[in-house]
């Protein structure tokens, strides 16, 4: 975000969305045994009351574990009220462990020593010595932002030498500059730059040199690299005279030297509502997931070292709904739903930010602030609550650490209803927390709830509640099975285990994350690091809240195999003690299969350009037998269901769902063997959020090499 008032995005930034979809392996991968059923919750108690929501919470299916910086907010220089004593104390109470600054856009024309920002305003009191007496009295850690803007790779080099070196402040995570891409490159600007070439390979390159000079400082900070998140604008645009988009670009030359990227979502413009907002938030986990293929493409093995931090989120832009009751809910659907989809951190912008268009959502005056607390700024004669009043977002936040904290894990819920999410977590001491989120404004939900991998015991659980008329979170109702969830409001419901039964009553430890060591187009060969107690592991793979063990080891190794070829699978590993009692399951790999080298056809997939939401590609196709064809089709699948074919050239064009068939146009010859011709289409394509290529091709029924 750039300034306490910031217009709204550039034209092309229009609304996308992206569910996440989740394969299962084939019928031939299901290796079961006897340990499959090893440690399943039994089929919940019978329950008269009435249920118009089901709930599925799989302990046994990780999305990882919960870090240290999980929760975090902006600071901003130009904040007032940014070191305030309240603030620490109430994000303390919220469990918030990162805290970013200088502030957004500001960082591309601050300079810390002399605690100025040319251009703009730098409040009394919020020099970085102070905002360190923040970040320790609330213990947190600090995400600091480079000076790419205005500054040098040896100002950056002398904050983390006065930081780290003469004050000791260990602060890790430093950002190279703020929303670098919005420097003009691509026609909008409103981050400073100074650099007479704004492209993204002269940004890749002074990342590099930034990275230099602070690890020669510091050898254990950790640089992170600006990208566009995929599916928002600039995403897929090229620049005149550039090789690729931003982020190919970017990632093409510093994944080397970069440990985590940075990336900001916001759900749509200054008029986005409260119902668009949180609809909009299904397309988040496909973005993430590309944001990892990206990383995978490019730094290959390494990919799992580069961590992605998601360093502003908020429902809009600003002037719109912002502190009303919605955007709580919002809040602690989005932090949760970036942490399960691989991000380490979550930083809501803005800790304070200042009053905007004044509006009524929910019978509340909404005063259109980006932040958390109260600013006491005033639009007009309207004027906010007294400064570092809790708005609805902080309640959402602090609602999110009732459910658990650094080193608990992750674990797939599911919900049969849109308007009701489902989250939880599997705590370090055997409990399991699940948050339970009704964005039905008018009616209670009744939720039935569902267990697997976990038997909880009949002591009634634990419950936190945050709905109308609540000041704060307090406490609440519900069963074991059942739980009545108020209108626009959130539950969190933390259940103790039956004695003996879970994680905690195996010999067994948890395994390691599993590691990719080899993939075709059909097998994919794991490896991992043993658990004490083990005598047996299982591959499970998961999809949404279900998982199915495909593979089964003494060692700690496996090579799964009969995979579909262009199939993405995502997988983690349990350690079974030797009365068959498991342990809890190791953080998720997710991987994707190839195409056959020796494919009786090939395929070249082209994007020419693309526009944010729309693209044109150009299909190219040969015959690799040694027999001509005549009459082709050619088939694949979209990656998302928000991209589709508009129209094309060169044949006829059939889509069903994801599913896309094209056939050659009349009389076209034919393509002769042993790749002999070529035959070519076009297409104009249309995409709601990120746009990968489809990962496998058919030419008459027969898989493709290539894509």
């Amino acid at each position: 975000m750039s300034l306490p008032q910031r217009p709204g995005r550039p034209a092309g930034t229009g609304t996308r969305h992206l569910v996440r979809t989740a394969a299962a392996l084939t019928a031939a991968l299901a290796l079961l045994s006897p340990l499959d059923t090893a440690g399943a919750a039994p089929a919940a108690a019978p329950d008269t009351s009435a249920a118009d929501v089901d709930v599925r919470v799989n302990t046994q299916a990780s999305l990882g574990r919960m870090s240290d910086t999980a929760r975090g907010v902006n600071t901003a220089v130009w904040d007032s009220h940014m070191n305030d004593p309240e603030v620490a104390d109430l994000m303390k109470a919220a469990d918030v462990g990162a805290m970013r600054y200088p502030g957004g856009s500001y960082a591309d024309i601050y300079h810390w020593e002399t605690h100025t920002a040319p251009g703009g305003y730098v409040a009394p009191g919020t020099g970085f010595d102070a905002f360190m007496g923040t970040v320790r009295a609330t213990g947190a850690q600090p995400i600091l932002i480079a000076n790419y803007g205005s500054g040098t790779p040896e100002e950056a080099a002398g904050w983390v030498r006065y930081a780290n070196v003469t004050k000791d402040y260990d602060a890790k995570y430093w950002e190279i500059g703020n929303e670098i891409y919005g420097n003009g490159h691509y026609g909008s600007g409103w981050e400073h730059d100074e650099h007479e070439d704004k492209s993204p390979r002269e940004y890749a390159r002074q990342v590099r040199a930034y990275a230099e000079a602070m690890k020669a400082v510091d050898p254990t900070v950790r640089i992170g690299a600006v990208l566009t998140t995929p599916g928002e604008w600039p995403d897929g645009i090229v620049a005149e005279g550039d090789p690729g988009d931003w982020n190919h670009t970017v990632l093409s030359e510093v994944t080397d030297v970069i440990d985590f990227v940075s990336v900001h979502w916001y759900a749509g413009g200054a008029d986005t509502t409260a119902e668009d907002a949180m609809a909009r938030l299904a397309r988040l986990p496909g973005e993430l997931r590309e944001v990892r293929s990206q990383l995978d493409r490019y730094a290959g093995a390494d990919s799992p070292r580069i961590g992605i931090a998601l360093t502003e989120i908020n429902t809009n832009t600003g002037g719109a709904m912002l502190t009303a009751r919605p955007n709580g809910l919002f809040a602690a659907d989005a932090y949760l739903t970036a942490l399960e989809n691989g991000v380490f951190t979550v930083d809501w912008w803005n800790t304070h930010n200042g009053a905007g268009r004044i509006t009524t959502v929910d019978g509340e005056t909404d005063y259109g602030d980006m932040g958390m607390l109260s600013s006491g700024a005033c639009t007009g004669d309207v004027c906010e609550p007294a400064p570092n009043t809790p708005f609805h977002p902080y309640y959402g936040m602090k609602m999110t650490s009732e459910l658990g904290t650094a080193g608990d894990t992750l674990v797939a819920a599911a919900s049969s209803a849109q308007d009701v999410s489902a989250h939880a977590v599997h705590r370090r001491d055997g409990r399991l927390s699940v948050l339970l989120i009704n964005k039905d404004p008018d009616a209670a939900r009744t939720v039935a709830l569902d267990y697997e991998g976990f038997v909880p015991s009949a002591a009634a659980p634990e419950v936190s509640r945050y709905a109308r008329g609540d000041s704060d979170i307090t406490d609440g109702t519900a069963s074991v099975s059942r739980a009545t969830v108020p209108p626009y409001g959130m539950l969190t419901l933390t259940l103790t285990p039956q004695p003996g039964t879970g994680p905690g009553a195996s010999d067994a430890g948890a395994p390691g994350t599993p590691r990719l060591e080899a993939v075709t187009d059909t097998t994919a060969s794991l490896s991992w690091e043993g658990a004490a107690g083990a005598t047996r592991y299982l591959v499970q793979e998961r999809d949404g809240a279900h998982t199915y063990v495909v593979g089964e080891t003494t060692g700690t190794s496996v090579t799964l195999r009969n995979l579909p070829p262009g199939s993405t699978h995502t997988v983690n590993v349990l350690a079974a003690d030797a009365s068959g009692r498991r342990s809890a399951p190791s953080t998720p790999l997710t991987f994707t299969t190839g195409t056959p080298p020796d494919a009786p056809c090939a395929v070249t997939y082209h994007r020419d350009t693309s526009w944010g939401n729309g693209f044109v590609a150009t299909v190219t196709l040969r015959n690799l037998s040694d027999t001509p064809i005549t009459g082709w089709t050619v088939d694949w699948d979209w990656p998302t269901d928000r991209q589709s074919v508009s129209s094309g050239w060169n044949a006829t064009f059939h889509q069903t769902g994801a599913h896309v068939r094209v056939t050659a146009p009349e009389g076209a010859g034919a393509l002769a063997p042993d790749g002999g011709s070529t035959a070519s289409f076009g297409f104009v394509g249309a995409n709601d959020g990120p746009n990968p290529q489809p990962t496998v091709f058919r030419l008459n029924g027969a898989v493709c090499s290539g894509g």
